[in-house]
């Protein structure tokens, strides 16, 4: 954290927070440019587990959408952070209070895909970085996920 500033309240969203969510992801044009992904996001923020924080008036300031593929093994589906909050620890916040509760739930595995370091995006060498960071190692590049020119890698992290 910088500044000293407090600790993220995190908190589970509802689904009809899933707005707000969007809302989140629409201020991070670098990374959330494409409309269908997006919308898709919102979805999903709508039926699966959601982590996330609100400013002082209740509106989403950022959130993590995790997926359940199996009893033991999960996958960071989607994680926004305003980008007035970068940098203060509201991120680390998201993925502990979701680790945690995974682990309550069994959750032995935690995954997160991202572009691999094939491409040349700064944006997404943070992303990495941040994951690395909070200890996910790399897994596998799966370079045609997405498309030749977005280099998919998958980080994971034991629970246990």
């Amino acid at each position: 954290m910088t500044g000293g500033a407090p600790p993220a309240h995190v908190e589970r969203l509802l689904s009809s927070d899933a707005p707000g969510c969007e809302d989140v992801l629409r201020a991070l044009p670098a990374w959330f440019g494409l409309e269908q992904p997006i919308l898709d996001y919102r979805a999903a923020a709508t039926t699966h587990p959601t982590f996330g924080t609100r400013d002082a008036q209740g509106v989403v300031q950022s959130f993590l959408t995790v997926i359940r593929h199996y009893p033991r093994s999960a996958e960071v589906h989607c994680m926004g952070v305003r980008p007035a909050l970068r940098g203060q620890g509201v991120g680390t916040a998201l993925l502990r209070a979701a680790e945690v509760w995974l682990q309550k739930e069994g959750v032995e595995f935690l995954q997160v895909k991202t572009l691999s370091e094939r491409s040349p995006d700064r944006g997404y060498a943070e992303t990495r970085a941040f994951y690395l960071a909070r200890g996910f190692v790399p897994l596998e590049e799966l370079r045609d996920l997405w498309d030749a020119h977005n280099p998919c890698l998958v980080l994971i992290k034991s629970l246990c």
